[in-house]
């Protein structure tokens, strides 16, 4: 059996299987809480314009609401990422997710503590690349299999930071 990969301060790095644990219940939480801020802002739209004794809405009129409400919400939930992500991880190095797959984001050089800097560097090398460069999220998230020798995604190289397996 090959050793544990160790972090520069040496702690365990996660595996892969407790990063994408931490992940998908990490895209659970915000993609609910994304859902509870816009199904009721979507109906309540959609019911105000759909008013049965007034004639067809003007389609630019239609078309120009949805855009602002989409542009709207796009905001809102980019903030409530940015808070989610950003400022746990500042705060704690963990999201919900990464507490209960036990695992923390920490920089990589041991000798520097977590700042916001470094965690919004890592929110934003995933979520912006990951929506402008296509299939970008797939290859951020596997190229931590073939990372040598920290494990590595790609938002973690651009962040300098690593994830290690917290202690019970």
């Amino acid at each position: 059996m090959p050793p544990q990969p160790l972090s520069p301060g040496g702690q365990p790095l996660a595996d892969f299987g407790s990063r994408l644990l931490a992940y998908l219940l990490d895209g659970l939480i915000v993609g609910g809480a994304a859902m509870v801020v816009a199904l009721p802002v979507f109906f309540i739209v959609f019911f105000s314009m759909l008013d049965t004794t007034a004639e067809a809405p003007e389609t630019g009129a239609f078309i120009g609401r949805i855009l602002l409400l989409e542009v709207g919400l796009l905001a809102v939930l980019l903030v409530g990422h940015y808070f989610y992500y950003v400022e746990m991880i500042y705060r704690s190095g963990q999201t919900v997710g990464k507490k209960v797959a036990k695992v923390r984001v920490v920089p990589i050089d041991p000798s520097v503590r977590m700042t916001r800097g470094i965690a919004a560097k890592r929110f934003l090398a995933h979520i912006v690349a990951g929506t402008v460069i296509p299939f970008y999220s797939y290859l951020d998230g596997f190229w931590q299999l073939w990372d040598k020798p920290y494990l590595q995604t790609l938002h973690d190289k651009f962040a300098q930071t690593v994830v290690v397996k917290v202690s019970p």
